[in-house]
């Protein structure tokens, strides 16, 4: 596949993506070196992974990371009440059952980074491990012989190792620094906040039947006012909830009351509400 025709097929499932964005989920599908998006909140990361599932027509498997998150969450289990029901019912019938019988593939339970390996329907998965910086060092740590070499060992029953390597994503807000160790096993790419063109292209892709009108002004109002003194500035993704939301009420040109009312759409704290309250009757008042 060129470069060119998988910007096609993204384009064909309504994602938007500029040079920059482009190359980098190519490559990683191309070479299959992992991915690391990094970006502000709601510039889109989650959403080109599951749009490069899309265009690819590959299964998508996600793995949510957040403070806390075991091993056992990410790679492998045991089905331990399977493996209680075995024993009892080989107890029952007189029989014995070994540590080698218990611990088997009948009795695995593939997590999400065993799953990307061990894909079975022979179609390559697209594999997002979301977040990554809210896990601790040691969880990065566990990551990396599957960043390396597409590899899952399990002390009982020895090394999986994917026949095609899955095209592994993984995203980043930067709530803390990763390790090197994993950036070195990873192509990178940051996505900046598209121009107020390009995010109203965007969130037309995404509400279609959204009145243009109201799409303009909203993205230019995020635009606009996201270097106030905020505590989180509002990304593309909060510019199409706030459209969504004014569009479910029927707006089809920003208006001053409703839109302060459904600017919960694009500020998550009450300072931040405010702020750009103030703004918005500001410029309500100038226009």
């Amino acid at each position: 596949m060129e470069l060119t025709e998988l910007r096609a097929r993204l384009d064909a499932v309504n994602y938007l993506v500029d040079d920059g964005l482009a190359t980098a989920l190519f490559l990683a599908q191309a070479v299959g070196q992992p991915l690391l998006l990094e970006g502000e909140p709601g510039v889109g990361k989650t959403s080109a992974a599951k749009a490069l599932a899309a265009a690819l027509d590959a299964p998508f498997i996600r793995l949510q990371c957040y403070e806390g998150i075991a091993a056992s969450e990410a790679l492998y289990e045991w089905n331990y009440p399977h493996q209680l029901l075995s024993i009892r019912a080989a107890e029952v019938g007189g029989d014995t059952i070994g540590q080698n019988d218990l611990f088997s593939e009948d009795f695995l339970l593939d997590r999400p980074l065993l799953k990307a390996v061990r894909q079975r329907d022979g179609r390559r998965p697209v594999l997002l491990i979301d977040e990554i910086d809210r896990a601790d060092d040691e969880f990065e740590a566990l990551l990396f012989e599957f960043l390396a070499e597409a590899a899952v060992t399990i002390p009982e029953l020895g090394t999986f190792t994917a026949s095609t390597p899955p095209i592994v994503i993984l995203t980043s807000n930067r709530s803390r620094e990763l390790h090197d160790a994993l950036k070195r096993r990873c192509y990178y790419h940051w996505i900046e906040y598209p121009s107020v063109e390009r995010a109203a292209q965007i969130v037309r892709r995404n509400i279609p039947s959204g009145s243009t009108t109201l799409i303009d002004a909203a993205t230019s109002f995020v635009s606009r006012n996201r270097g106030l003194d905020l505590d989180k500035p509002p990304g593309l993704a909060e510019a199409i909830d706030w459209v969504s939301a004014l569009h479910a009420l029927g707006v089809t040109e920003m208006e001053r009351d409703l839109g302060i009312a459904t600017l919960g759409a694009v500020a998550k704290s009450p300072d931040d509400l405010a702020t750009l309250a103030e703004a918005f009757r500001a410029e309500a008042e100038v226009a």
